[in-house]
């Protein structure tokens, strides 16, 4: 509130327009008047308000929809056309975009997309790349196919649950039909039934609606998404002198992925369409094989497998032929191939519904439908990818080795593994749980009335709790770790506030604060160890399935009553944790969409997994990037060519990454005008080693040589933010010392209550904010040429050379004279200097 009244009394009061200001009135350019500085501020993953940003309850949007929109307040409405109110302090301006990540807890549901999620993120986790076109090519078409594995798992569970649990075994079954009686007309004669339904090809072909309206469900929000989210503009690339080789976030065509989501969507809805089209259609043909079969159907049969094969052959087809096309920006999309390619698919599942549903009086269904050979056939193929994925990225690394990455190189694989596992266990469990509940009180493939999911599901449930004895291994070396950081956390508190009293209470609840901030860095060791075990949990449930063909429980009654026991506990147990999972996922992802603390601390891993542009799995969730940053792009160009002012981007959190990634898509002359201004942000901390292609020191290094100037303000105490690292000179010129959280140890004068431990949390309370702010702006030179006149002559905007027409070197150190900003000296145009301007007494909370 204090800061919302200073910043009220700081400016001069005045009526709100209802224009944009910088479309109806432009500031007059002279050599005596500085152009007005505009400080953009673009909040981070837990989202806020615009009264929250800019420190006043009265704000107006400007410019954007209720999805995502530039705010400002009511007195700075038309700060443009009053340059002169605004000499010593930038006009505050707020992108607010958390509507794109945040919503009703409807979109809880999108975590049931995780897996494509995860897998889409191994895809952007390449290493850095040097003379490795080729292995960087395969790594792209070998993370495509992992996600096309996942499309087809996804559906062949539900296959499983529609088609062989319920349609085949349990409405074939009289003892599950009669705790089941909603399946009465599906029932055969020996069930009580004897309808026309009855007959197991014609209950396989209703049941296949289910898995198939799934896939069309899937296509639906993939389209409707893109619709909403993904289909803005970017910033027209026009031919610069100043152009030069640039980071792939900066390419044209990188925020504008349509063509390859098209390709993928069609390419992923055929395959799931196949997928049901072959459950159905092979288990019809199966029985036609039998001899003295019909010879017709036999044909058929083999004709309708024909076909599918062909179809599966070019959907494979279609997802290795091209990756993203990011050097230009492609509007093209192969209509031909994106309409026809799903509709063949769903003309072969008609025809497969039709083939199946012809009369066959003498089939019968028992046992299961042999699902142990289709998901067997997955898991291998998912893990031979997996391994092939590891080997091309363990080959990119090697040829630009850098420490820093998670990993070595291998997080990609890693991820992908993690992926495939769960949906493996998505999978496994929705199946689990499914006939559990059909059989009522018996134990599916164990006595029960049906036989159940096949074995390998079984298997691969049973895999958790062993999975879980090794987190909780990882946990307890985690504590030690802690604990030993908690040790030196301790005797290095005091020396921070050498001239406080000290207090055991206090030290150690900061030293806490930080040691537990520190955990951050830690999570690439957590996650290679938890793929590894996955890797070979997996495989062992693989083999166990096929060597044994039943469940773990049955496979261990001839073991020693030990093994036999730990196998029923683990069968057991692994189901129930499963739907104790599933539960609880969905809960966590209602609460941190409807709670902003929530989403403070689980919400970054979702808007990091939702930043990256759909490359790998079209069905995953959105990316609000590719409205974020065409919006940042839009604004900042837009605006710095109308008023010739200064411009300070100011990104905290996840906002400095969209702030990075704008900054990046701007054209050369107008990013050379741009200063940047990041705060508890995750540059290098987790983009950096996780996504080291994109974010790596070589990209971040550009970054900072592109923009006329950067700094990053950070604290021991944030478990998201951290330093930027940059090598050599640049790192001291980017990266301020650590900051102190709290700012007072005990009571002063100067803070008579206890501080605070601000962590991740508001930057702008400590005065280093505004410090650096007004030296960012200090060091900004004015040298946007202004509009250009109705008579065509250009005016000499200050900062540049009247003479020569031409522009000062952007983001050199020239002499003061001319060419500087009056009232500028040398040593205020430096980042490093000591003294410069102070930022406005209003300092807005992009907190998030």
């Amino acid at each position: 509130m204090e800061r919302a009244t200073a910043a009220r009394t700081a400016q001069k009061q005045a009526p709100a327009h209802p224009e944009h200001p910088e479309h109806t009135a432009r500031p007059a350019h002279s050599e005596e008047a500085e152009p007005i500085a505009l400080e953009l501020l673009v909040h981070g993953v837990g989202g806020t308000t615009p009264a929250e940003m800019l420190g006043d309850p009265r704000t107006v949007r400007v410019l954007g929809d209720g999805t995502a929109a530039v705010h400002r307040r009511a007195d700075d409405v038309d700060a443009e056309s009053r340059p002169a109110d605004y000499r010593d302090h930038p006009v505050p301006e707020a992108y607010v975009w958390s509507n794109l990540t945040s919503g009703n807890g409807s979109r809880a549901l999108w975590l049931l997309l995780l897996p494509f999620m995860v897998v889409n993120l191994a895809h952007w986790m390449r290493p850095t790349a040097r003379r490795a076109k080729r292995a960087v090519r395969t790594y792209g078409l070998l993370v495509r196919l992992v996600a096309l594995t996942l499309t087809v798992l996804l559906i062949a569970a539900a296959c499983e649950i529609a088609i062989d649990l319920t349609a085949w075994q349990c409405a074939g079954t009289r003892a599950c039909v009669d705790d089941h009686s909603w399946l009465g007309f599906l029932a055969p004669e020996s069930a009580g039934g004897g309808g026309w339904w009855s007959q197991p090809g014609r209950r396989l072909a209703l049941a296949a609606l289910l898995p198939a309206a799934l896939t069309g469900l899937l296509w639906y929000l993939s389209h409707r998404t893109w619709s909403a989210y993904e289909s803005q503009q970017p910033l027209p690339h026009q031919p610069d002198p100043e152009e030069t080789s640039r980071n792939a976030l900066g390419k044209p065509g990188f925020w504008y992925g349509r063509r390859l989501v098209a390709r993928l969507r069609a390419a992923h809805t055929a395959a799931g369409l196949l997928t049901v089209a072959a459950a159905v259609g092979t288990s019809a043909a199966r029985y036609d094989r039998r001899p003295g079969g019909p010879a017709l159907l036999d044909v058929l049969g083999w004709a309708l497998d024909s076909a599918l094969v062909v179809a599966g052959a070019v959907v494979v087809w279609v997802v290795c032929r091209r990756g993203r096309s990011e050097n230009r920006l492609d509007r093209r999309l192969d209509r031909t191939l994106v309409r026809r390619l799903p509709l063949a698919a769903l003309a072969l599942l008609v025809l497969a519904v039709l083939y199946a549903g012809w009369s066959r009086p003498g089939w019968t269904s028992t046992g299961r439908l042999p699902g142990n050979t289709t998901f067997g056939g997955i898991t291998l193929v998912q893990g031979a990818l997996v391994l092939a994925l590891a080997v091309a990225a363990g080959h990119i690394h090697r040829t630009s080795p850098d420490a820093r990455t998670a990993i070595r190189g291998l997080g990609g694989p890693a991820v992908a593994m993690l992926a495939c596992a769960l949906g493996g266990v998505m999978s496994g469990g929705g199946s689990q749980r499914v006939a559990d509940w059909l059989d009522g009180s018996g134990s599916p493939g164990a006595g029960g009335s049906i036989d159940g999911p096949p074995a390998l599901l079984t298997w691969q449930a049973s895999v958790i709790p062993p999975l879980l004895v090794v987190v909780a291994a990882l946990c307890g070396w985690l504590a030690v770790r802690t604990a030993q950081r908690l040790r030196r956390e301790l005797a290095q508190v005091p020396r921070d506030y050498p001239d406080e009293r000290p207090d055991t209470a206090r030290t150690r609840r900061i030293a806490s604060t930080r040691a537990g901030a520190a955990l951050t860095d830690r999570v690439p060791q957590i996650v290679g160890v938890a793929s590894a075990a996955t890797l070979l949990l997996g495989a062992a449930a693989l083999v166990g399935a096929w060597a044994t063909g039943k469940v773990p429980g049955e496979a261990a009654q001839s073991a020693p009553a030990f093994i036999e026991g730990t196998a029923e506990t683990a069968q057991a147990l692994g189901s129930w944790l499963i739907g104790l999972g599933f539960i609880l996922f969905v809960t966590w992802g209602r609460r941190a969409y409807r709670d902003p603390s929530a989403r403070r601390t689980i919400g970054i891993l979702w808007d990091v997994g939702t930043f990256w542009p759909r490359a790998a799995h079209p069905f995953a969730p959105p990316c609000y990037a590719e409205r974020a940053v065409p919006d940042l792009t839009w604004r900042m160009h837009t605006w710095t060519r109308a008023t010739g002012g200064r411009l300070v981007l100011s990104g905290h959190s996840q906002g400095s990454v969209l702030a990075a990634a704008a900054a990046w898509q701007l054209l050369p002359s107008v990013r050379k005008r741009v200063a940047l201004l990041t705060y508890g942000s995750p540059l290098e901390r987790l983009y950096g080693r996780w996504f080291p292609a994109h974010f790596g020191p070589a990209a971040l290094s550009s970054l900072h040589r592109e923009v006329d100037c950067w700094r990053n303000l950070h604290r021991p105490t944030d478990p998201i933010g951290g330093p930027v690292r940059l090598h050599g000179d640049c790192g001291p010129q980017v990266d301020r010392e650590p900051l102190k959280d709290p700012l007072a140890y005990g009571r002063t004068e100067a803070h008579p209550l206890p501080a605070p431990i601000l962590g991740h949390g508001d930057y702008q309370a400590d005065p280093a904010f505004a410090e650096e702010r007004g030296r960012l702006l200090a060091r900004l030179r004015p040298a946007v040429p202004g509009p250009r006149p109705e008579g065509g002559a250009v005016p000499a905007a200050a900062g540049t050379s009247a003479a020569s027409g031409t522009d000062a070197a952007p983001g050199t150190d020239a002499a003061p004279g001319a060419d500087a900003a009056p009232g500028a000296s040398e040593a205020a145009r430096t980042p490093d200097a000591t003294e410069s301007p102070e930022g406005p007494a209003g300092r807005p909370s992009t907190a998030g």
